[in-house]
C-alpha cells in the first residue's frame, strides 16, 4: 500500500542554485537513512554526483528559457510510503524506480533513495525539473498528484502489493485518536510476513529468515521466537490463526508446489483479497499466476473497477450486462434507422422512375408489347416494372408522397446523429467492463470447466 506525494522544490531563500540542489539530494541520500547508500539508485545521472549533474542540466536549460521567475522550481520530489512489513527495502527501491520512470516517461534524470529509518519504508525520488535534452521543463499539470498516485498504484499491483482503498472526501474522518505503539506480537507478525516474502522452501529455511532479522528461535512442541528487548519467548500459536505453525507450513507447502493464489471471496473485494495474498507471502504461486495472466491488464482492470466503485463480482457482472444491453439497444436503433432510410431512398427512386418513364411504358403497351420496342427501350421498361413490383409490396397502404418521404428521412437522420453521440460512449463503457470481467473471470477460473468440456467434445 503506497501513498504518494509530489512536492515542487524551489531555490531556498538566501541560497544559491548549487547549494539548493545539493541540499535536496544530500537529504535524500543520507547514509544513515539509506543503510550507507545501499538503497540508492539513479537514472541518467550518477548517485554520487547527482547534484552537480542536475545543476549543469538546469543551467543549460536556463540559457534557452524564454522566461525566468524569481521563485523557480529546480527539482521535484516524489514521496512514496509503504505499509509496514509489506515490502523489503530492495523491492521498495525497485518500485520507486519504476514509478519515477513511468511518471517522467524517461525524460528527466532522477535518483531514488529508500529510507529505512522509520517503521514504514519510504522512497524519496528527486528528479531534475529540466529534461535530459536541457530544452524543456517538467510541467506540474492539473491533478498531477492523482496521475502520480495512479501510476504508483499500477506499479504496486504489478509487484503484488496492496493499494489504498479509495474513500470519498465526505466520508473521511479527522484523526483524533492516534494508534498505540506496536506490540512485540505485531513486530513478530511483520517479521513473519517479510520472511515469507523471501519465498523459503521449507519451515527450517523460514526460521532461518527470522534469525537473520535478529530473532532467537526456540524449537519444541510449540515453536516460539524472541526478538530484541523481548524478555520472554512468544509462541507462534499465540499470534493468531494466520500465524500458527500449521498455517505457516501450509503456506510454505503451497509455495513449494507452486500453487496459484486464490482471489475468490464471498464479498469479492479485489483489493482486499490482494492484500490477503500479500500477507500470505509472494511465493512461486504468485510467479505462476503472473506468468499465466497478463499482469498489467489485470491490474488495470482492478484499478478500473476501483475507480468506478465496483467491489463485488455480482456488481461487475451486472455492469457488464447492462452496458452491453445499452450498446446493443443503441446499435439496433442506429441500424433500424439506417434500414428505413435506405427503404425511403429506394422508394423515392421508384416514384421518380415511375413518373419519368410512365409514357414510355404506355407506348410499349400500345405497341402490343412489341419485341422491337422492348429492345429499344429495355432499361426504361424494366425500371417501370421494378417500380410497380415495389408499389405492390406496400399492399393496401397508400403510396406516400415524395414530400412525406423527405420529411421522414430528415427525422431519421436527426435521430441517427443523436444516437451516434451515445454510441461511442456506450461502446467504450461496454468494452472496458467486458475486458475487466474477462480478466477477472480468468483469475477466478470462471468458465474454465465449460471450456474444458468444449475442448474434450472437439477432440472427440
Amino acid at each position: 500500500m503506497a501513498a504518494t506525494r509530489l512536492i515542487p522544490m524551489h531555490i531556498s531563500k538566501g541560497w544559491s542554485l548549487k547549494d539548493s540542489i545539493k541540499a535536496k539530494t544530500d537529504y535524500a541520500e543520507n547514509p544513515e537513512k539509506t543503510n550507507d547508500k545501499e538503497y540508492v539508485s539513479s537514472y541518467a545521472c550518477s548517485p554520487q554526483a547527482a547534484a552537480e549533474e542536475f545543476l549543469l542540466s538546469y543551467t543549460e536549460y536556463e540559457k534557452h528559457a524564454r522566461r525566468k521567475y524569481d521563485h523557480e522550481v529546480i527539482a521535484y520530489q516524489i514521496r512514496q510510503s509503504f505499509k509496514p512489513g509489506e515490502i523489503t527495502p530492495e523491492e521498495a527501491n525497485s518500485v520507486g524506480y519504476e514509478t519515477a520512470m513511468r511518471f517522467t516517461k524517461g525524460k528527466h534524470a532522477f535518483i531514488v533513495a529508500t529510507h529505512t529509518d522509520r517503521a514504514h519504508i519510504h522512497n524519496h525520488v528527486v528528479f531534475c525539473a529540466s529534461d535530459i535534452s536541457n530544452t524543456k521543463k517538467f510541467k506540474n499539470f492539473f491533478l498531477s498528484a492523482f496521475a502520480l498516485q495512479r501510476v504508483s498504484d499500477l506499479v504496486c499491483l504489478e509487484h503484488g502489493l496492496s493499494v489504498i482503498k479509495p474513500r470519498p472526501y465526505s466520508e473521511r474522518e479527522k484523526r483524533t485518536v492516534y494508534p498505540k505503539r506496536e506490540s512485540f506480537r505485531d513486530d513478530i507478525r511483520m517479521a513473519i510476513d517479510v520472511a515469507l516474502s523471501k519465498r523459503p522452501k521449507d519451515f527450517d529455511e523460514f526460521l532461518l529468515e527470522l534469525q537473520k532479522q535478529g530473532y532467537e528461535i526456540k524449537r519444541g512442541k510449540h515453536t516460539a521466537v524472541r526478538g530484541k528487548n523481548q524478555k520472554r519467548f512468544i509462541r507462534l500459536k499465540s499470534l493468531g490463526d494466520v500465524y500458527t505453525e500449521k498455517s505457516i507450513r501450509e503456506k510454505l507447502d503451497g509455495i513449494e508446489k507452486g500453487k496459484a493464489p486464490s482471489y475468490k471471496d464471498e464479498d469479492f473485494d479485489l483489493l482486499l483479497n490482494l492484500q490477503d495474498v500479500i500477507a500470505k507471502g509472494k511465493g512461486s504461486g504468485y510467479e505462476m499466476w503472473a506468468k499465466k495472466f497478463n499482469v498489467k491488464n489485470v491490474m488495470k482492470a482492478i484499478l478500473f473497477l476501483q475507480e468506478n466503485g465496483v467491489r463485488s463480482y455480482e456488481e461487475l457482472a451486472k455492469k457488464a450486462e447492462t452496458t452491453a444491453k445499452r450498446f446493443d439497444d443503441i446499435n439496433s436503433e442506429i441500424k433500424g434507422a439506417e434500414k428505413r432510410m435506405q427503404e425511403i431512398t429506394d422508394l423515392r427512386n421508384y416514384i421518380f422512375n415511375y413518373s419519368k418513364i410512365k409514357e414510355t411504358y404506355v407506348n410499349y403497351r400500345k405497341s402490343g408489347y412489341s419485341k422491337k420496342y422492348f429492345a429499344e427501350h429495355r432499361d426504361d421498361i424494366l425500371k417501370h416494372k421494378e417500380a410497380k413490383e415495389a408499389f405492390k409490396k406496400l399492399g393496401s397502404k397508400k403510396l406516400p408522397t415524395v414530400q412525406e418521404l423527405n420529411t421522414e428521412f430528415q427525422e431519421l437522420l436527426a435521430k441517427k446523429k443523436a444516437a451516434y453521440k451515445e454510441y461511442n460512449e456506450a461502446k467504450d463503457s461496454m468494452t472496458k467492463y467486458q475486458i475487466a470481467k474477462y480478466d477477472i473471470d480468468k483469475i477466478l477460473g470462471i468458465g474454465e470447466e465449460d471450456q474444458k468440456d468444449h475442448n474434450k467434445e472437439k477432440i472427440r
